[in-house]
């Protein structure tokens, strides 16, 4: 997708010229170091994680070349983390988006996919259920064993449905929003779209009620915000903010929005968001 007004205002052009993650041979510590990155923010669905939640044995392995990324893929999404963060608390058709979102990165095309996964989950169980995105021939083709799983919903790509493009909207709010901190919560995003053969209407994040226009009010490095998902330490902090309607084009609506941030970027973010305009008013413990 080329860098315009509108993938601008649909926050999408942090992905149009982000460099696919791919661990390769005869990889360095740091490039090792930011393929664990990329999978945990894309698997965790841009969530912040605790230093204390990270899966260190399969942090190993990968270092030691004793595990492919795929398979690093397969443990995150497996672990009690995922499904502390995703499965015990959400209704199953709103896991299987998620799943789709996180490993294969678009969002279900129609009802009979979700269909297909639910009968996986309820006669073999939740691990059969990830294997059958990651042992897909769509993963292999498009992300074989080495290349971190990306959003591939907002390019035109072989065997792409358009309707996919409009229901990748549904649940993608924004590179500064993340999957546990959305308005609507654990419900549903597409059952009404997918049981009725329906298109969603795209709402860009900066048009809707929930509380990503971060990204607009507050952050004038878009692309930074992609890398936030991996702390160093276990502290996070809650900033809630009122934003006021900023000059120039496109047009942010004046909203109130909340973020969670690790302590370690605490004042600077906090500076971004009054640099920008918007008003702080409380900072807690997250």
């Amino acid at each position: 997708m080329a860098i315009t007004a509108a993938a601008s205002r649909l926050g999408t052009e942090a992905f149009s010229e982000a460099v696919r993650v791919e661990l390769r041979p005869y990889a360095t510590k740091e490039d090792i170091e930011g393929v664990i990155r990329a999978v945990y923010r894309q698997v965790l669905g841009n969530d912040y994680l605790m230093a204390s939640e990270r899966l260190k044995s399969a942090e190993s392995l990968l270092r030691d070349g004793n595990l492919t990324v795929r398979e690093f893929v397969r443990s995150v999404a497996k672990s009690e983390l995922y499904k502390k963060k995703f499965f015990y608390n959400s209704f199953q058709t709103r896991v299987i988006e998620l799943n789709y979102k996180h490993l294969l990165g678009r969002a279900p095309y129609d009802e009979s996919e979700v269909v297909y996964h639910l009968d996986i989950y309820e006669n073999q169980g939740y691990d059969a259920e990830i294997d059958s995105y990651i042992d897909s021939t769509e993963y292999q083709t498009n992300f074989g064993d080495n290349i971190v799983p990306y959003y591939r919903g907002f390019a035109t790509q072989t065997g792409q449905k358009t309707v996919g493009f409009n229901r990748m909207f549904r649940l993608y709010r924004g590179y500064a929003n993340s999957d546990t901190s959305q308005v609507e919560g654990t419900k549903t995003r597409l059952a009404r779209e997918l049981g009725t053969n329906s298109a969603s209407s795209i709402v860009g994040p900066s048009g809707s009620n929930e509380n990503w226009n971060f990204r607009a009010s507050a952050d004038v490095t878009p692309k930074k915000n992609m890398g936030n998902a991996v702390g160093v330490g276990d502290r996070v902090y809650r900033i809630e903010v009122t934003g006021q309607l900023s000059p120039g084009y496109p047009r942010v609506r004046r909203s109130s929005y909340a973020i969670v941030v690790p302590y370690e970027r605490l004042s600077e973010k906090m500076q971004q968001i009054q640099k920008q305009g918007g008003k702080i008013v409380s900072v807690s413990p997250a």
